[in-house]
């Protein structure tokens, strides 16, 4: 179980986060829902490493996370895909994938991995050559899902997967997001989509001002009137 307990994360000064906790179970999606700068990207980096809480604390099992680096974060099981893709965009789409095997471990089942990606994503095998930063919105946004899973994760976090996609992709993705769930990998999903999160979702937090202000199961959340009026424009 991914378990975050009570954490406040601060940029300088400016607190980003007040005493945030939430749970991520075995076999469960759960989505992070909230307007921009609720914090829900600072949340995500702090679970990856990037950020380190001034309270609080951050567990995959016995394993705390925010004591040991990202790299470690990454061998234990967590991979981020992040807002906006963050693509190598002079590298090829097969350069881009293996550096996400780039941990010792992971490094001798690059290809693979690589093949699994393949399989996913059939139009990544035939550009497997060409840059990233020619590819479409959609391809490149399954090239950074595609690097995630090459560290072979237990859990995968993704910020905003549906960012500037047209429909028909954006369909393509979150029917993925069910098949890896079903494959038994956990998803923790930042989506500014409410209705389509929570369609794929099990529970549901909603982040507001940096603190957590409601918390169900997303069947429940997405009959609740708060999140009615608010967020699906209802």
């Amino acid at each position: 179980m991914l378990s975050v307990n009570n954490i406040d994360v601060y940029y300088e000064k400016m607190q980003a986060l007040s005493n945030v906790s939430l749970k991520l179970n075995e076999k469960e999606t759960i989505a992070v829902l909230g307007s921009n700068g609720a914090g829900k990207t600072t949340m995500l980096k702090t679970i990856s490493g990037i950020i380190r809480p001034e309270k609080g604390n951050i567990y995959l099992g016995n394993t705390q996370l925010n004591k040991i680096p990202p790299y470690k974060i990454i061998s234990n099981g967590i991979s981020h895909v992040p807002e906006s893709r963050r693509l190598f965009g002079q590298m090829t789409v097969e350069e881009n994938l293996i550096m996400g095997a780039f941990e010792k471990s992971l490094w001798k089942k690059r290809k693979e991995k690589l093949n699994y990606v393949f399989d996913l994503f059939n139009i990544l095998k035939e550009r497997r050559s060409q840059k990233a930063n020619t590819l479409s919105g959609g391809e490149q946004q399954m090239v950074a899902i595609g690097r995630a899973l090459m560290s072979n994760p237990e859990i995968l976090m993704l910020d905003e997967p549906s960012l500037g996609l047209a429909p028909k992709i954006v369909e393509q993705i979150f029917e993925l997001i069910q098949n890896l769930k079903e494959d038994g990998i956990r998803i923790l999903l930042v989506e500014q989509n409410v209705n389509i999160a929570l369609e794929v979702s099990d529970y549901a937090y909603v982040l507001e001002n940096g603190e957590i202000t409601l918390e169900g199961k997303a069947k429940e959340l997405q009959n609740n009137k708060y999140v009615k009026e608010a967020y699906l424009g209802i």
